[in-house]
C-alpha cells in the first residue's frame, strides 16, 4: 500500500502533513496540483514547506492550462438528437460556478489518476465535515479544527506572506465561489491579480460563461466596487 498526502497548500492540508510526519504516520509522497490560478505567494510557501519537512512535493499540472479551458477549449454538442451533435457550438467552459465546477473536476480527476489505489490523506478539518469524500481524513480523526490548523502552521513559521490576514481560505485567487467581501479585498489589496481577472473575463466569449458571480460579470463587479468606493469618499468629505 502506498500512502500519499494531497497538499492544497492552505492551512488545513499544510497542518495535516506537518502532523502526519511528526506523529510518524506512513507517508510515501506529498502531491500538489498546480492550477495556474494560485496566489503567487503559494510558490514561496511550497518552497518553505519543502525546506521545513525535508521532502520534495510532487507537482501535478492540468493537461491543458485552465485559462485555455475557460476561454478557448472547443466545446462539442453531445446530445444525439441535437442538430449540432458532434459540432463545436462554443469556445471555453467559461467561469466556474456552483453548477459547472469543471476546475474542481479537472483537479480531482488528475489526482485520482495519479494516486491510483494509494491511500490518500486529505486535509479536511474537523469542523467542515460536509466536504468529506471517500478519502482518509486525519484532521477529523485528530479533532483538529480550521483554527487549530492555522495555529499549528503559524507556530512553525508559516504565514503565507500575510494572505490569511485578508482571506479565510486560500482557494484560487479568481474563484467565483468566493464571497463579495473577498472580491473587494482582492481588488483593494491585490490590484495586479484583479487586473488579471478583468482580462480573463474579457476573453470569455460565451455569454453564459461570462457570468462571474451573483449573476454578474467581473466588469460589473468592478464597476460596483468603484461606485461603492466613490460613495465612501463622498461620505467622508474627501471630494476635490
Amino acid at each position: 500500500m502506498k500512502y500519499i498526502a494531497s497538499l492544497s497548500g492552505g492551512k488545513d492540508s499544510t497542518a495535516m502533513v506537518l502532523r502526519l510526519i511528526a506523529d510518524g504516520w506512513p507517508l510515501d509522497e506529498i502531491v500538489y496540483f498546480d492550477t495556474g490560478w494560485e496566489f503567487p505567494q503559494m510558490r514561496d510557501h511550497l518552497k518553505q514547506f519543502e525546506a521545513f519537512v525535508g521532502r520534495s512535493v510532487t507537482r501535478l499540472y492540468p493537461a491543458e492550462p485552465f485559462d485555455y479551458l475557460m476561454q478557448l477549449r472547443p466545446i462539442v454538442r453531445r446530445k444525439r438528437n441535437d442538430p449540432m451533435h458532434g459540432k463545436i457550438y462554443r469556445r471555453g467552459y467559461g467561469w466556474p460556478s456552483h453548477f459547472r465546477r469543471w476546475c474542481t473536476r479537472t483537479k480531482l480527476d488528475a489526482l485520482d489518476l495519479y494516486c491510483g489505489d494509494a491511500l490518500v490523506y486529505v486535509g479536511i478539518a474537523a469542523d467542515e465535515p460536509s466536504r468529506r469524500r471517500l478519502r482518509n481524513y486525519p484532521l477529523i480523526a485528530w479533532g483538529m479544527t480550521e483554527t487549530d490548523c492555522l495555529d499549528l502552521c503559524f507556530s512553525k513559521g508559516f504565514d503565507w506572506s500575510g494572505l490569511y490576514s485578508h482571506f479565510s481560505r486560500l482557494s484560487c485567487f479568481c474563484c467565483p465561489l468566493k464571497g463579495l467581501d473577498d472580491f473587494r479585498t482582492l481588488r483593494d489589496h491585490f490590484p495586479q491579480l484583479w487586473t488579471r481577472m478583468l482580462t480573463m473575463g474579457d476573453n470569455v466569449t460565451d455569454e453564459t460563461g461570462q457570468r462571474f458571480s451573483h449573476g454578474r460579470s467581473i466588469r460589473d463587479l468592478d464597476a460596483r466596487f468603484a461606485c461603492e468606493s466613490h460613495q465612501c469618499t463622498l461620505a467622508l468629505g474627501h471630494t476635490t
